[in-house]
């Protein structure tokens, strides 16, 4: 067995500002129905690995950068910009084919968009 990443968690600030432009950008649902209150992502796929958001301590930093795979990375980066991202490396075509680029959420959390190449 090789240690895969099996859950990923953003731990935020502002954790509900978070959790809804995810939810608005991507269309995931977020539940919250948990006994710790939990933001939990909910793509509707059944590829990729759960994933939800975590308040900070006060003293605590926005952390955690993600990719996520999308069918096309400039309309992502449109809708993504439309809801407050910012672009920080556009589109590239990476050397094994995959498109990329890598954005700050509103909360000022970097996170990836990459497209694999064509199979």
């Amino acid at each position: 067995m090789g240690n895969p990443v099996v859950q990923w968690q953003i731990v935020a600030r502002e954790p509900d500002k978070v959790a809804s432009f995810y939810a608005k950008v991507f269309d995931w649902q977020v539940r919250t129905d948990n006994a710790l209150g939990y933001r939990q992502f909910v793509s509707g796929s059944d590829r990729g690995i759960p994933g939800g958001v975590w308040p900070s301590p006060p003293e605590g930093h926005n952390m955690l950068q993600l990719f996520i795979e999308v069918d096309d990375v400039d309309a992502a980066i449109a809708k993504a910009t439309g809801h407050g991202a910012t672009v920080i490396i556009p589109k590239s075509q990476l050397p094994d084919g995959d498109e990329m680029a890598i954005l700050l959420d509103p909360a000022g959390l970097s996170f990836g968009l990459v497209r694999p190449r064509p199979t």
